[in-house]
């Protein structure tokens, strides 16, 4: 089996979470959309499914 490469990012897991409990009847808060991609995250890692790996996002001025 070969290994792919995937960016997972819990604020986009949010806002999926948002749009479709919108579209059956439910009102999420913010806090809970958050606890909600988190859970998803770490149920994630705990099913192996993907490996944990900080991304730096330090910004990098290419023209030094």
């Amino acid at each position: 089996m070969r290994e792919v490469e995937v960016i997972i990012d819990t604020e986009e897991i949010a806002e999926f979470f948002f749009l479709e409990l919108l579209k059956r009847g439910y009102a999420p808060l913010e806090g809970e959309l958050d606890d909600l991609a988190d859970i998803t995250f770490e149920y994630l890692i705990e099913k192996c499914i993907i490996d944990e790996e900080v991304v730096d996002d330090t910004f990098i001025d290419e023209n030094e």
